[in-house]
């Protein structure tokens, strides 16, 4: 019996976010999530969403024809079959990347995947979820996502970075929350304080307003 997995939608739009930025990339969004975060763009994918199994979904993702694909939620954790998800689109040869909350264990995780994993913020309403153990399963191609709304996000950010040592770990992304953080403010924090930082802004937004980039 093949294992399935409710998905909220696949779609093909250019990458907004991580150091694959601009590329095209094929999104499989799960249903689902257990945080509830307060600046969260994709509530439209808690609930509903349609069972599909591993060969419905990789139909789709091979119609793309690219070589990137994301897996997102939601939360793709919450859902046991998304590791051979993840397994399969691997032995098919894609370049896989998860979007995680950082809420969740990660170590089960192929380590060929690459994962961009939240640090939670004291702006997203979530901070207590943050599972700090998943840093130890991080390598050099997995990146850590700080998504930050004000000047308090922006402080504790730094402390995380300095207390954790996080790039000697990993790729550490700076992001703002678009309406919240302006742009140019978080960009100037991080060049006078000169941190070993990724800036990222959401493109696929600037583009077409829109959290799924289409």
């Amino acid at each position: 019996m093949d294992l399935s997995l409710r998905i909220t939608e696949i779609f093909y739009s250019l990458q907004g976010e991580s150091n694959t930025v601009g590329l095209p990339t094929v999104f499989i969004r799960l249903t689902g999530c257990p945080l509830r975060c307060g600046y969260c763009d994709t509530a439209y994918a808690f609930s509903g969403g349609e069972k599909q199994t591993l060969p419905q979904i990789m139909s789709q993702v091979k119609s793309y024809s690219t070589p990137y694909v994301t897996v997102t939620g939601g939360e793709p954790l919450a859902q046991p079959a998304c590791n051979a998800l993840m397994a399969e689109l691997l032995d098919a040869g894609y370049e896989v990347s998860l979007e995680t909350s950082g809420a969740l264990d990660v170590s089960s995780v192929d380590p060929r995947v690459v994962k961009v994993m939240d640090l939670k913020t004291p702006g997203s309403g979530e901070m207590q979820r943050n599972l700090y153990s998943n840093l130890t399963h991080l390598t050099a191609r997995d990146q850590v996502k700080f998504v930050i709304a004000d000047e308090a996000d922006y402080e504790w950010s730094k402390q995380q970075l300095i207390e954790y040592r996080l790039q000697e770990r990993c790729q550490v992304l700076f992001s703002p929350v678009m309406g919240a953080m302006p742009a140019a403010n978080l960009a100037d924090r991080i060049l006078a304080d000169r941190l070993p930082v990724r800036f990222q802004i959401q493109l696929h937004k600037y583009l077409w307003d829109d959290a799924r980039g289409k």
